[in-house]
């Protein structure tokens, strides 16, 4: 029990210190021109522009998970200038308990950022899986969902698509902090990409 405890509270630490360093690297690539600060918040994720221009714009992410950071950094990558004008860049939240036809809606919008995180979270060397957000509803088959998340991902780490400015400069920042410079996991996630990809389009193309 004790060494079980003791991996815990290791395990928090080193989420915590992740986070911090994340917050470095990212207001350190960002500030300057953007005003952005990464901040710590409660159980929900939240984006707040500046209400006047002595005050910074916030991306405040979950508890202090490192995965609510990135996934939140990821929606401000893909947000264009006006969007960052508006709280939650002037998105509809439809909330958890979503229908399958809210669910499959929610998804078309997800797919783009998903893949912007997971791009982040392949440079920090560590595990991504999709998410359906719909904890207290039934998300149904989210296989389809997954598969053209990872198409778009590796669409961005083989160039097929030009790597968006703000996402691009943030991962170099990012392997360059983590020292996973991106020449020595591309290969391989890309590969992994493609076997994940040819098992999730047999399953969701399969008789019924």
């Amino acid at each position: 029990m004790f060494l079980e405890l003791a991996s815990a509270t290791d395990d928090r630490v080193a989420e915590q210190q992740a986070c911090l360093k994340l917050k470095s690297v990212f207001e350190a690539v960002f500030y300057p021109t953007y005003r952005t600060r990464l901040i710590r918040g409660g159980d929900e994720p939240l984006y707040l522009p500046a209400a006047s221009a002595d005050e910074d714009h916030q991306i405040i992410y979950a508890r202090g998970f490192l995965n609510s950071a990135l996934h939140e950094i990821a929606h401000w990558c893909v947000a264009g200038p006006e969007r960052r004008l508006l709280e939650d860049y002037g998105y509809w939240y439809c909330p958890d308990g979503r229908s399958l036809t809210q669910q499959r809606a929610f998804e078309q919008v997800e797919i783009r950022p998903q893949a912007f995180e997971q791009c982040l979270t392949l440079a920090l060397g560590r595990p991504f899986r999709i998410s359906a957000d719909n904890l207290s509803g039934d998300p149904g088959d989210t296989r389809a969902f997954e598969l053209a998340v990872h198409q778009q991902t590796r669409r961005l780490l083989e160039e097929q698509e030009p790597m968006p400015l703000r996402l691009g400069q943030l991962l170099q920042a990012l392997c360059a902090a983590w020292r996973r410079p991106i020449s020595s996991w591309r290969a391989a996630a890309i590969l992994h990409l493609k076997q994940r990809e040819q098992a999730l389009l047999a399953a969701v193309t399969e008789p019924v």
